[in-house]
């Protein structure tokens, strides 16, 4: 276990069976907003035109179809592979269903927006406008640490993050990729709190 201490503050690496909802909320309010500063300040030394990333006048009707349609597929091809992979293959060391198992509905769809617009920002707005869509989703499966163990997972989170990058680039609007992140997280916390309820 490493420590290293900045005056009050300790940063310490733990095993993910010591990680409690608390801990974990923490964390993940933590790094989003740490993910939407970054992508705002990249944005800016880009020069990029923030009002313009979230025009809903570029795509209409096309956000609604460009995302809803991406996490439709998305979630045939997930119930797909659900039926042929083995489910020790899908396996993200349990940290979904530590974060959606016990959450009221109202904080998932919370937990779901507030993703979706940090990740959105800092991927599609910021790095894919400097790297393009490949690297970008190589960047984003790599910070999906969880699903590293495993090939299939990582894989997936790629190429669901290059849709993702497909669309914004197709709606010219930042409101797609989000629309279709939220969607995919609200969907995938509700089913998790609705088994277990069962």
């Amino acid at each position: 276990m490493k420590k290293f201490k900045f005056g009050k503050v300790k940063i310490e690496s733990i095993d993910p069976g010591q990680i409690n909802e608390r801990l974990l909320l923490i964390n993940l309010y933590i790094t989003q907003c740490l993910a939407l500063i970054i992508g705002l300040v990249i944005i800016f030394f880009q020069k990029q035109n923030l009002l313009s990333l979230f025009n809903l006048t570029a795509g209409g009707m096309n956000v609604v179809y460009w995302g809803a349609g991406l996490a439709g597929i998305m979630f045939v091809v997930d119930l797909l592979l659900s039926k042929v992979i083995p489910e020790e293959s899908m396996d993200d060391g349990g940290i979904n269903e530590l974060l959606f198992r016990n959450r009221p509905v109202w904080h998932i769809v919370l937990i779901a927006f507030f993703v979706a617009i940090c990740e959105e920002v800092l991927f599609r707005g910021a790095i894919q406008h400097a790297f393009g869509p490949y690297w970008t989703s190589i960047l984003f499966a790599m910070i999906h640490i969880r699903y590293l163990k495993h090939w299939i997972p990582t894989g997936w989170v790629f190429l669901s993050s290059y849709g993702l990058g497909y669309i914004y680039i197709h709606s010219g609007t930042l409101w797609a990729p989000i629309l279709c992140h939220f969607l995919i997280d609200l969907v995938s916390g509700l089913i998790i709190r609705f088994r277990r309820e069962r």
